[in-house]
């Protein structure tokens, strides 16, 4: 692991606690790691609507990575790259949804679609992301099993009772990868932190990937670290141990 230039932070269950804010302890962690020159960025499953309060609110100036990968955004918050998912590809997933009475939900590019927004497939729509949502683990064995033989998709999720869809390929590491070149770095120099498996990706390609305590158990065990929960300001406790420290 090189020098941390750049820190990727996932949102919910990482950055936010359980009240979606971001904690002081966080806020003054990500300062300081600014004050010393590391860029900050934020990488997320949501997209950019929902995304970029906190962006705005952490004043973070960096760019953005959003719905999993999907859309990678410069610092100035125009659109740099979007990978999108086939109107195909969505009717074969929405189906399945149908048939195996599961409910389903989806980002297009005007926003979050559900069943009770659902228009059909339309030429118009764009879509980023599409996901599936269950508490009923057995459910989301088989859907996620018929959602692999549907299509050459990317199948990850962002909470146990969830599936997410991306175009193949397509994962926040991509997402990543990509704001280094904005940068001349390389992926050595990025610490990533994240909770869930639609994390996993980033976590193995960073120079240094952290679970949270609160993360899934498959993500911790393929992290190279695990800080404290998102109750416990995990995220200022990687940045300090990691970024501060290290750079002492």
């Amino acid at each position: 692991m090189g020098k941390i230039q750049l820190i990727a932070l996932d949102l919910d269950g990482t950055l936010l606690n359980k009240h979606s804010t971001v904690s002081d302890e966080n806020r003054k962690a990500i300062a300081q790691a600014r004050a010393q020159g590391v860029t900050v960025i934020v990488a997320t499953g949501r997209e950019m609507q929902s995304a970029k309060p906190y962006w705005r609110d952490l004043e973070l100036e960096s760019p953005l990575v959003t719905a999993n990968g999907s859309e990678v955004w410069t610092s100035s918050g125009e659109l740099h790259q979007r990978h999108t998912l086939d109107g195909t590809i969505i009717k074969e997933l929405h189906d399945i949804s149908l048939e195996e009475g599961c409910s389903f939900w989806g980002y297009t590019t005007e926003g979050m679609i559900t069943a009770e927004n659902w228009s059909g497939i339309t030429d118009e729509s764009v879509w980023l992301k599409f996901g599936y949502f269950s508490k009923d683990p057995i459910l989301l064995q088989r859907v996620r099993a018929r959602a692999e033989k549907a299509a050459s998709v990317e199948i990850t999720n962002s909470h146990p009772s969830n599936i997410e869809i991306n175009p193949a390929g397509i994962s926040k590491a991509s997402g990543i990868l990509e704001v280094c070149g904005m940068y001349g770095l390389e992926m050595s120099q990025v610490m990533a932190v994240g909770d869930s498996l639609n994390d996993k990706a980033m976590l193995l390609a960073a120079g240094m990937g952290v679970a949270m305590g609160n993360a899934q158990d498959e993500v911790k065990r393929l992290a190279q670290a695990v800080t404290g929960s998102n109750a416990e300001d995990g995220v200022a406790q990687a940045i300090r141990r990691y970024v501060l420290e290290a750079a002492d």
